[in-house]
């Protein structure tokens, strides 16, 4: 893949966007498997870059896998972009002018939310919150970052006593500033990905997404926003997983209490259609595959950001 960078100096208000498609093409022939050089990471900053647009590659990793592949082409098809033969390595050095890292100091609140998840839906159920289990969780997620990434970035930290003061190395994470509500949202079943767009039809932002393992609890067609909620309980429904042998026991529903790590994560956007929605998840780094019983599954930070583009009656349109 190629990027035109006559076409991005046009369609641009800045110079950044050009010089970071650079970026993206100069990393994109480096192979997904290969272990990034954090002095020099280029596919970290085509990861970055691209979810400061809202084109979101999931969790940040420094890899360039099937995800931010997925976000850089629809960024690309937004801005036109075409092929060229050239790169202006120029560009490409300027672009590390700009911060990619920033401290987090860890506080006492951060420590003192900490706490383990239990295993079972019962105890889950008698818990006030299912909050971060550590810090290396915490950050990882206020970063929008693998904690792989993290534990990498900070080889000397002991993570099983990070404690209030610590001090630690994330990307400079800055959150997209999205032009407007979104008219509709798409969701394509085969690439995973859901995408919000104006009344123009312009795409506004693209997320990663998890989907139904089986085809026949995968919806399609037209269903429409009916509820949205902020830092969700989750009702656990023995029904709806016959395969846990806990709640073919227990035989009655279980409310779930809110927090990062519930089921849903932090934000619920129900659709017309009974039982599903598009919602967070406790497990980010796991965004993109097919593994859910029927809803489509962002990373926390992702959904956050669709829940304020949305609104009720909002529709949504699932395609194969």
């Amino acid at each position: 893949m190629y990027v035109n960078v006559r076409t991005v100096g046009k369609n641009m208000d800045g110079k950044w966007k050009g010089i970071a498609l650079i970026a993206a093409f100069a990393a994109w022939s480096a192979p997904a498997s290969s272990v990034p050089d954090l002095g020099q990471d280029k596919m970290l900053i085509v990861q970055m870059w691209l979810a400061r647009q809202g084109f979101s590659p999931g969790a940040l990793d420094g890899i360039m896998g099937t995800r931010t592949k997925g976000a850089l082409r629809a960024y690309q098809q937004r801005e036109n972009l075409r092929p060229i033969d050239e790169l202006d390595p120029k560009l490409h050095d300027r672009f590390y002018a700009e911060p990619m890292f920033t401290n987090y100091t860890v506080t006492g609140e951060d420590t003192a939310r900490l706490s383990p998840v239990p295993e079972t839906w019962l105890a889950k159920s008698h818990r006030e919150r299912l909050d971060y289990e550590t810090v290396l969780e915490l950050v990882a997620e206020k970063s929008w970052s693998h904690t792989n990434l993290i534990t990498r970035l900070n080889p000397d930290i002991d993570w099983t006593n990070v404690t209030a003061g610590t001090e630690i190395k994330v990307p400079h994470v800055v959150p997209p500033v999205v032009p407007g509500k979104a008219a509709f949202v798409k969701i394509f079943l085969s690439e995973r990905m859901i995408q919000a767009f104006d009344e123009q039809t312009n795409l506004l932002v693209h997320f990663p997404c998890s989907v139904a393992a089986s085809m026949d609890k995968r919806p399609n067609g037209e269903l429409r926003v009916e509820t949205m909620v902020s830092n969700p309980n989750y009702t656990f429904n023995p029904e709806v997983f016959p395969e846990s042998a806990e709640g073919r026991q227990l035989g009655r529903k279980l409310l779930i209490p809110p927090g990062p790590n519930n089921p849903v994560g932090t934000v619920w956007i129900g659709l017309d259609r009974p039982g599903y929605g598009i919602h967070g998840t406790p497990r980010p780094e796991a965004v993109g595959r097919a593994e859910t019983h029927g809803c489509f599954r962002l990373a926390n930070w992702n959904a956050e950001l669709l829940v304020k583009l949305l609104a009720i009656g909002t529709p949504v349109y699932v395609e194969p």
